[in-house]
């Protein structure tokens, strides 16, 4: 039984690939429509075919395709290489480096250049930008005021003013996760419905958009099933040869859901099969090939980069009783990767890191552990 790696980033290379002529992607490029985007807030990203750049605006409630422009193949040699960015973002935007937040990185497959979402500003008042990263260092904002793009609305997201029982608010969460993956993008988050906890699947280009599915997990740590807690991060992969999500949670099941089950307006009961730690909050998976074995990493908030094995997925048994810690599928914990905020695959042989060193952040790359 093999397991191989269900890439958003190779499924889009692919494309690029085969279709590298003049008139690639017209039908995605031609559902995009010039003007100004109206954007709340800029969340998680996530690219996909001829450069389009997706976008999470939980604030607003949608997924917004924005096409960069972005399409010139970087040189086999790029790398990233910019310290204290954080300074360099504040002077950009006019403000302080305690002014601004990072709230995902991701690298540009066709380029290599990075792109940030960046709130300018702490709170309800903050203003959402979308950076751009070179080679060279050099950051650009890419001007929303008039590009082509398209939007995706979540009908069922929380209410803006919906909280949880801690007096969090939950529209903040409406989309915590996104991936292309073969002509749809795939997210996770909260809806409003029973089963709070969503993952949905949106074709594109844009016609509309389906109820989610709701998930309930069993979460070891705490004993007990759960269905209001979000996906933090996953990972799209093949078991047995059908496509699944490999789903992160906080504090810190690991879930597998085949992509079948979810379907729009479903209850769907995912397969825990791990528990990697209480007090942590996963933050980003990225999947990679090292020596013929195929491996994921993800970062986290309080408990470093693991590294886990993608075969053998199917021999460990769901977890349905309470654990004390730990449990399920080994991992190895990457002592030199230390303080990482963001992660994003940057080629075959590299990562792309934004690390929080001694207070000051860097954008990097790294070899593939």
């Amino acid at each position: 039984m093999s397991i191989n790696r269900f890439s958003v980033v190779v499924a889009g290379l692919a494309v690029v690939l085969a279709l590298s002529g003049p008139f690639a992607f017209s039908a995605n490029l031609d559902s995009l429509n010039a003007g100004r985007v109206g954007i709340q807030s800029a969340g998680p990203m996530a690219f996909g075919p001829d450069a389009i750049l997706f976008v999470g605006d939980s604030a607003g409630a949608a997924i917004i395709a924005i096409d960069t422009g972005d399409r010139t193949p970087a040189k086999s040699a790029a790398k990233v290489d910019v310290k204290n960015i954080d300074q360099k973002i504040a002077a950009l935007l006019g403000t302080t480096p305690d002014q601004i937040l990072v709230n995902d990185a991701v690298v540009n497959p066709i380029s290599k250049n990075v792109y940030l979402a960046v709130s300018r500003g702490l709170g309800p008042d903050a203003v959402p930008v979308i950076l751009r990263v070179n080679a060279a260092g050099t950051i650009t904002e890419l001007s929303l005021d008039n590009i082509k793009h398209s939007v995706a609305r979540l009908e069922d997201a929380p209410a803006v003013d919906a909280k949880d029982s801690r007096g969090r608010g939950l529209r903040v969460q409406t989309i915590t996760d996104l991936a292309y993956v073969d002509g749809k993008v795939f997210v996770a988050g909260l809806s409003n419905e029973e089963f709070t906890s969503s993952f949905r699947s949106i074709s594109f280009p844009f016609q509309g958009v389906s109820k989610s599915a709701g998930i309930e997990i069993y979460h070891g740590n705490h004993g007990r099933f759960e269905t209001y807690s979000p996906i933090r991060t996953f990972l799209p992969f093949q078991l047995d040869g059908e496509p699944h999500i490999l789903a992160a949670y906080t504090c810190t099941p690991l879930v597998k859901i085949p992509i079948s089950a979810l379907k729009p307006g479903k209850q769907v009961k995912g397969v825990t099969i791990a528990e990697l730690g209480n007090r942590n909050r996963p933050i980003d998976m990225i999947a990679y090939n090292k020596g013929g074995q195929e491996y994921f990493l993800m970062a986290n908030s309080s408990r470093g980069v693991m590294k886990l094995a993608l075969k053998g997925l199917e021999k460990f048994q769901a977890i349905t009783s309470e654990v004390d810690d730990k449990e399920g599928v080994p991992y190895e914990t990457i002592a030199e990767l230390q303080g990482v905020l963001q992660l994003d695959k940057f080629d075959d042989n590299n990562a792309m890191l934004l690390t929080d060193d001694n207070g000051s952040l860097n954008l990097r790359t790294v070899p593939l552990p």
